[in-house]
């Protein structure tokens, strides 16, 4: 089904709105990763605002689909997005990264409800994921598996373990997306450990690649109706996005990988983000609930 461009514009806004909830969880806990999390935005807000068949109030619901976050140290993006979407209250995100806090610096299975595996080494998502649509299809189940996982990451052999056993097995209940962003922590990606042509090996893998603007709702929501109706092989999306995206001083900076942003740059950020916004929060919101986030909230 084919969405009005009122429907793309409100998940847009939801991505932007994600944004800024990044920035603010980032300066609250005084670590984390800004690149990565600001440059999914756009696939987290389609995800959890169309694409998953899931059910907040009911986080275990037997048929949802299978959620896969494998580069774990974006999960700021996954926890603003779940918050959003109702798993729980967005006053809780400003807890990312402290003791005792559910929103660990990785996600944890087990700490917080919809959330399916735990990630931190790099690498193991697709193996994970492959497992889960086996298990799936066994069971003749209809829920789906997804994957998503970063272009550096693909340097790692045990996500090419996974890719070819989905391959084998012809696992159509499972699609990763592979956010194509140039970056990891050491530099670009092309001069830590060239990955060429990504479609090309996945392909000879035996999966269906399709290539979309990762910051293009429309073409990411039809890029998993696609991969949808692929019923002989897995599917993945090389979605190409831009690190930092919607922050210009982040943009296209493999520094901002694993950076939270100061006080400063937050307000920076923040202004930046609320020009493109028409349904941001009103001053004094429930994330302005703490410290110097309530003073950023307050900006505009």
């Amino acid at each position: 089904m084919s969405l009005s461009a009122n429907d793309i514009q409100k998940l847009e806004e939801k991505a932007n709105l994600i944004r800024q909830d990044i920035i603010k969880m980032l300066l609250e806990a005084k670590s984390g990763h800004s690149a990565g999390a600001l440059g999914m935005a756009d696939v987290f807000a389609a995800l959890y605002f169309h694409i998953l068949n899931h059910n907040p109030a009911k986080p275990d619901w037997s048929e949802r689909d299978r959620l896969i976050l494998s580069h774990g140290h974006i999960c700021p993006v996954r926890y603003a997005a779940m918050a959003e979407s109702g798993y729980f209250s967005v006053s809780e995100l400003l807890t990312l990264r402290k003791l005792g806090s559910r929103l660990q610096g990785h996600p944890h299975r087990g700490a917080l409800p919809g959330v399916e595996t735990t990630s931190g080494p790099l690498g193991s998502g697709l193996s994970q994921a492959t497992g889960l649509a086996l298990a799936g299809r066994i069971d003749n189940a209809k829920w789906r598996v997804i994957c998503l996982m970063s272009d550096g990451e693909q340097d790692e052999g045990n996500t090419w373990e996974g890719a070819m056993l989905a391959g084998k097995y012809k696992l159509h209940n499972l699609t990763a997306l592979l956010d194509r962003n140039n970056i990891q922590i050491d530099g670009f990606t092309e001069d830590v450990m060239p990955l060429n042509d990504l479609k090309a090996k996945y392909e000879a893998f035996g999966w269906h690649v399709i290539e979309v603007d990762g910051h293009n709702i429309s073409e990411i929501i039809a890029a998993f109706d696609e991969a949808k109706a692929i019923l002989e092989k897995p599917t993945l999306i090389l979605a190409h996005t831009t690190p930092g995206k919607g922050v210009s001083f982040m943009e296209n900076k493999p520094e901002w990988h694993g950076k939270p942003p100061n006080k400063e740059e937050a307000e920076l950020a923040l202004a930046e983000l609320r020009t493109l916004d028409k349904s941001s929060r009103e001053a004094g919101s429930v994330l302005g609930s703490a410290g110097g986030v309530k003073e950023l909230s307050e900006i505009g």
